[in-house]
C-alpha cells in the first residue's frame, strides 16, 4: 500500500458498494420473500455528513430490494444504482455526468464485482473482510469489517485529513 493519506486530500467523491460494505453482507429472507440486510447507525451518520459537507456519495450494487432503497433514502443518498449488472459502464456514466477526474473519487469494495471499477479509481479501498483480491488491489483497509464501521472509518479519515471534520456541520442536526 502506498501513502494513502496524501491521496485522500484529493477525493471529492465517494462511491460505495452496498452488500458486504455498508451491511455485513447477511442477508436474511423472510417467509414472504423480504431480504432484510443490517447496517451501521455510525456508517449512516458519516455518509450524511459527507453530503451536508459537499462530497459527491454514490452507492453502485448488484443488489436489490426495497429495503436497500428505503435505508438509501432515509440517508438522503440520491445517486443510488441498485441491481446493476455492470458496474464500470455505471460508474463511467457516473464520472462523466459529475465530471469527476479518478484521482478524486474514492470507491470501496468488498468482492469480486468491485475489482474492474477498483482498478479504475484513484482510492480504492475495502473492509477487514473483503475478498483476498480486493485486500490485493486496495489502497486502504479499514481495520472495520463490512457493515461495522468501514464507510465511517473512511469518511472520517477524509473529513479530518481534508479538515471538514468536526468543524460545525458535525453538531448542526
Amino acid at each position: 500500500m502506498s501513502n494513502y493519506k496524501e491521496k485522500l486530500t484529493k477525493i471529492t467523491t465517494f462511491i460505495f458498494d452496498y452488500d458486504g460494505v455498508l451491511t455485513n453482507g447477511v442477508v436474511l429472507i423472510t417467509n414472504t420473500g423480504d431480504q432484510l440486510r443490517t447496517g451501521h447507525v455510525k456508517d449512516g451518520y458519516a455518509l450524511q455528513l459527507a453530503i451536508k459537507s459537499g462530497y459527491n456519495v454514490a452507492v453502485i450494487s448488484g443488489g436489490f430490494s426495497e429495503s436497500m432503497r428505503h435505508r438509501c433514502n432515509a440517508l438522503n443518498l440520491t445517486d443510488v444504482f441498485l441491481g446493476v449488472d455492470n458496474k464500470v459502464k455505471v460508474f463511467e456514466d457516473y464520472i462523466q455526468k459529475k465530471n469527476l477526474s479518478m484521482d478524486e473519487v474514492l470507491y470501496m469494495g468488498d468482492d469480486i464485482p468491485d475489482y474492474h471499477v477498483m482498478k479504475m479509481v484513484g482510492m480504492p479501498a475495502c473492509p477487514s473482510d473483503a475478498a483476498e483480491e480486493i485486500k490485493k488491489i486496495s489502497e486502504y483497509i479499514s481495520h472495520f469489517n463490512g457493515g461495522e464501521g468501514c464507510v465511517r472509518d473512511i469518511i472520517e479519515q477524509v473529513m479530518k485529513v481534508q479538515g471538514k471534520w468536526m468543524n460545525g456541520n458535525a453538531f448542526h442536526w
